[in-house]
């Protein structure tokens, strides 16, 4: 049973699969080259601010192009561009080209993303959905960490690793462009209501707002901290690695005890670890590997599990049907924070050190625990009967608010009558698409 509910998105998962091999080996190959280099901590923080700007504004605007040329031709022009652009880091050895690359990479990446996501949601059944979304984020978890731990069996000061970028890029259009599976409808339009969100929930708000600058400071300089404390490009990639890892381990744990408790006083005390193993790193600057990989780990394990919990906190003060708004508002709000991170982590990094990454993390940290404790005391809690049941999101990995329609959380929407929509139609579904309000 549970192999006819997956063989008709087989074709998307196995495409996602080597789309996020390609990102995981990407993201982490350019800052240690970088590094390698000599670039400045400046000029490297700045490879994750254009990342995560062009992916923000991917959201936006991606949904425009696949609207005017169809799902097929954009998911080939957006990933053809991703490869392009690996090669092409790997030909210019330059900084000032690599951010202004980077950027193009993660609008385009936001693009092949959301295709993926509606593709997958129109080919889901009610029955299905859950398993479907459940199996996307694990593999885009394991596309992510497969990419990083590859670094290990090459020679970063080569063309090598780009290479081999372009190659997977490659590799993840064959799948969707040989499917026979029907497009689907086009994409919701993405709208940011910020007051909204801080109106549902002041906590969420601020929360996921420093949780994406501790996760974008240190998911794009972990990297060049590691090089610069001294550790090889292998223990560098297991360091990133383990990080994610940890944090997907401690979601379920902690969302089941957010589920008994204040989830407030669970955002505080993961922010309260996750700030102490910081505060541990900049003030010890240990040397040992097995200290940096355990504080790394422990550092990862709440970092990481922090923003599924602000994303049920939020939801439990929202209705049902409100779910994809509130949850798309905040992952866009997270992407913002993820923009700021790097942002202010090289100059920081520059300033105190590598180990000074833990500074802006650690202070991040420090003010989530600091808030939802005062919040706590102004509003009281949702009574447990009625909270939303704690659903783990994949923190180590980019998803777009499209993926949210995938979610059991999402309400549950009527099964297509022919599984897709044809090329043909899409000027039609258009006309129907301006009718309504955006999402």
């Amino acid at each position: 049973m549970r192999k006819n509910l997956l063989l008709p998105v087989a074709a998307l998962l196995l495409g996602t699969l080597f789309l996020f091999l390609g990102n995981g080996l990407q993201g982490l190959l350019l800052p240690v080259r970088g590094t390698a280099e000599g670039y400045p901590t400046n000029i490297l923080g700045f490879l994750g601010t254009s990342w995560a700007s062009g992916f923000v504004l991917g959201c936006f605007f991606a949904p425009n192009v696949v609207k005017r040329i169809g799902h097929v031709r954009a998911f080939s022009v957006f990933t053809a561009l991703i490869a392009i652009i690996s090669l092409m880091t790997g030909v210019l050895i330059d900084p000032i080209w690599w951010v202004a690359l980077r950027a193009v990479t993660g609008f385009a990446t936001a693009g092949t993303s959301m295709i993926i996501e509606s593709w997958l949601n129109e080919r889901a059944t009610n029955e299905s959905r859950g398993v479907i979304f459940s199996l996307y984020i694990a593999i885009t978890l394991v596309g992510v960490v497969g990419g990083q731990m590859m670094i290990p069996f090459g020679e970063t000061s080569t063309t090598f690793f780009f290479m081999i970028c372009g190659i997977l890029y490659c590799v993840a259009m064959l799948p969707t462009l040989l499917s026979k599976a029907a497009s689907p409808q086009p994409l919701k339009q993405v709208r940011l209501d910020l007051r909204g969100l801080y109106r549902n929930s002041p906590v969420s708000f601020l929360g996921i707002l420093l949780i994406g600058t501790a996760n974008g400071a240190f998911g794009t300089l972990g990297a060049v901290f590691g090089r610069q404390a001294g550790l090889s490009d292998s223990t560098v990639a297991t360091m990133m690695s383990v990080a994610i890892f940890a944090g997907a381990v401690m979601q379920l744990p902690a969302g089941r005890v957010s589920d008994r408790v204040d989830r407030r006083y669970v955002l505080a005390a993961l922010a309260a670890v996750g700030a102490s193993a910081g505060l541990l790193l900049f003030v010890a600057e240990p040397s040992q590997v097995w200290i940096v990989m355990t504080l790394i780990a422990i550092y990862g394990a709440a970092a990481n599990a922090l923003y599924p919990i602000a994303v049920s906190h939020a939801n439990d003060f929202a209705t049902p049907e409100d779910f994809v708004k509130v949850s798309g508002g905040l992952l866009l709000l997270y992407g913002i924070g993820t923009i700021i991170g790097p942002t202010i982590g090289g100059p920081v990094m520059t300033a105190a050190g590598p180990y000074g990454l833990f500074m802006i993390t650690a202070a991040a940290h420090m003010l989530i625990t600091a808030y939802a404790i005062v919040r706590s005391r102004r509003r009281a809690p949702i009574p447990v009967a009625e909270r939303e049941t704690f659903s783990p999101v994949n923190a180590g990995a980019p998803t777009t608010p499209e993926s949210l329609q995938l979610s059991p959380r999402a309400m549950p929407v009527d099964e297509p009558q022919n599984g897709g929509v044809d090329e043909e139609d899409e000027d039609k579904l258009e006309e129907e698409e301006k009718e309504n309000e955006p999402v």
